[in-house]
């Protein structure tokens, strides 16, 4: 909010005067009579310019401040002090991560693991007054970054996520075991965990509809999200001797039945993203769907600035008459 956004006026008409202020000076100065001294010529005062002949105009400077000053003080001008008090009932909320090889697959932009690290980070931004952490699955999983209100640390965190942190693999059934038990102690009235994967469970020695059971009996909420497109796309086949990878056409294969049944057991909903516009659709239907309740209480109050405005008309009055009764002083005032 901007200084001006902040002032209010009590008595805003009397500001409709300060256009007037200019013309009246000029009218006065205008019907000024100065005495007559008579000259053979003036060609002798052509052309020459004095520090006082400069500084003159400021005489009429400090009287517009004064005057206008004075006007803006009758308007009373107020500075609105406000005070907010936020009740905000927030959501804690896990997002579990596949970062298997496959999810670097280019049927989106950059590859699967940037475009859902980049959308994740911009969910993060929305949930203002929610816990966020991050669980990785691969073969297996660990966590990434605890619950936490810091969303800069998790933004951070979400964007050293890279493939090859862990075993490979797809255990769809540890990752999302691992975020529920982070969400387990939680006194959060809603906790949700947004599980990200691009494949089958193949790894792990937890059965994925055991941990949504586990979901379910904690009081979790899961959005399962598919990420890929559907048919072909090009993914990591191979590995270079350099650790780079070799890349080829490869089947999409996601269990959406798996992944519809987690959602399902859990009271939350699968979604199919199969490019960067359709997951950034699915986050926010997500963001939509888990709003955060906030109570919010405004206090407002008036304080008086005239008073500033006086002291600048009457340091204006005050050193006009000083400059005009010495350096600027004539003999016809």
């Amino acid at each position: 909010m901007t200084v001006l956004e902040n002032i209010v006026f009590a008595h805003f008409w009397f500001l409709l005067l300060l256009p007037i202020v200019p013309v009246l000076l000029y009218l006065r100065h205008r019907k000024k009579y100065y005495a007559e001294v008579r000259l053979s010529s003036t060609m002798g005062f052509q052309g020459v310019k004095t520090w006082k002949t400069r500084l003159r105009p400021m005489l009429q400077i400090l009287q517009v401040i004064a005057i206008s000053a004075l006007i803006i003080a009758l308007a009373r001008p107020q500075s609105v002090l406000r005070k907010e008090n936020i009740n905000a009932e927030a959501i804690d909320i896990m997002l579990s991560m596949d970062v298997s090889t496959s999810m670097l697959a280019k049927d989106f932009e950059a590859d699967r693991l940037d475009a859902s690290k980049r959308v994740a980070q911009a969910f993060v931004d929305r949930r203002k007054y929610d816990r966020i952490g991050i669980v990785l699955f691969g073969g297996e999983s660990f966590t990434q970054c605890p619950l936490t209100t810091d969303h800069a640390i998790v933004k951070q965190f979400l964007a050293n996520v890279q493939c090859g942190l862990i075993a490979e693999g797809t255990a769809i059934g540890l990752g999302l075991a691992n975020a529920v038990r982070r969400l387990q102690k939680s006194e959060a009235k809603s906790k949700v965990v947004i599980l990200i994967t691009d494949g089958v469970n193949n790894s792990g020695n937890v059965p994925p509809l055991q941990a949504a059971e586990a979901a379910k009996k904690f009081g979790v909420k899961v959005y399962a999200i598919g990420v890929g497109t559907r048919g072909r796309a090009k993914g990591p086949v191979a590995r270079k001797p350099n650790g780079g990878f070799v890349y080829g056409w490869v089947d999409v294969e996601i269990d959406e039945e798996l992944m519809t049944a987690i959602a399902k057991e859990t009271g939350g909903q699968y979604f199919r993203a199969t490019d960067m516009a359709s997951l950034e659709a699915v986050y926010a239907e997500i963001d939509k769907m888990e709003r955060t309740k906030i109570e919010k209480s405004t206090f407002r109050r008036n304080r008086e600035e005239f008073h500033w405005f006086v002291i600048l008309a009457v340091l204006s009055v005050f050193l006009y008459m000083i400059l005009s009764n010495t350096i600027f002083r004539t003999i016809v005032q």
